[in-house]
C-alpha cells in the first residue's frame, strides 16, 4: 500500500544532507536525507492513515518512520503501540518527531505522561516512555 510513497522519499534522498544530519548525532543508517518539510508535505497528502503507519515504522526508513508518526491517526495508537515504537527509537530527531507529532496528542486514550511521575524525563518534551 505503500510502495508509491517509499519510492518518493527514496527519489528525494540527498547523501549530502545525510552526512549532515550524522554531525549533528542523527543515526544515518537507513537514512535518506529528506527533509522535514518535503515530510510534512507527504503527511498532509496522505492524511491521517493508522494502516499507513505501522507500514512506515515496519520499513526500517529513517524518514518513513517520522512520516509514520506524522500520518498516524493518535485515536488508534495503543499503549502497546508506543512501547514497541519507543523501543525502536535509535536517533534523537525519530523520538523528537513521532512524540511531538503522535505521542503527546490529547487524542491519546492511552497517553502515559511520566514527567514528575517517578522523576524520570526525556529530552522529548519530559515524556518517559518506558
Amino acid at each position: 500500500m505503500i510502495e508509491k510513497y517509499l519510492k518518493q522519499l527514496k527519489s528525494l534522498a540527498d547523501p549530502g544532507a545525510v552526512a549532515g544530519m550524522a554531525r549533528f548525532g542523527i543515526n544515518p543508517d537507513n537514512t535518506l536525507g529528506v527533509s522535514i518539510p518535503a515530510l510534512r508535505k507527504m503527511a498532509k497528502e496522505i492524511g491521517k492513515n493508522h494502516a499507513f503507519a505501522q507500514e512506515f515504522w515496519s520499513s526500517g526508513i529513517h524518514e518513513a518512520r517520522i512520516l509514520a508518526g506524522m500520518v498516524d491517526d493518535p485515536g488508534e495508537v495503543t499503549a502497546e503501540q508506543m512501547e514497541r515504537w519507543a523501543a525502536d527509537f535509535d536517533s534523537w530527531d525519530v523520538c523528537d518527531q513521532v512524540c511531538s507529532n503522535l505521542l503527546i496528542r490529547p487524542a491519546l486514550p492511552t497517553r502515559r505522561r511520566m514527567s514528575g511521575a517517578g522523576g524520570k524525563k526525556s529530552s522529548s518534551g519530559g515524556q518517559d516512555l518506558s
